[in-house]
């Protein structure tokens, strides 16, 4: 959770609103006192129940939404044994029962 006062937050307010679009809670102070929250926004009334849970988890901060985007490509992970490897040594334990 950050904070913020008025001045700040006015001179620097697209970082504030991209942190509270990804989850995390701004607190708007003035001389000290807490004035306001910027919070992220609620999920639609008409989004299915799963989506609507984990966007009522991330606005009370108990889960924090990924950073990587839904369409971005994970890397390709090399894999441990070939599969011929994997298949032989399946057989061979097969074999030994």
């Amino acid at each position: 959770m950050q904070s913020a006062g008025i001045k700040v937050l006015k001179n620097r307010l697209s970082e504030y609103v991209r942190a509270a679009a990804s989850g995390e809670t701004v607190l708007v102070t003035d001389r000290g006192r807490v004035v306001a929250e910027l919070v992220p926004p609620r999920v639609r009334a008409d989004a299915p129940p799963d989506v609507q849970r984990l966007g009522e988890l991330a606005r009370q901060g108990l889960l924090v939404p990924a950073k990587v985007s839904p369409r971005a490509r994970l890397p390709r992970r090399k894999p441990l044994a070939k599969l011929a490897d994997v298949l032989r040594e399946l057989d061979d334990s097969r074999a030994e029962r």
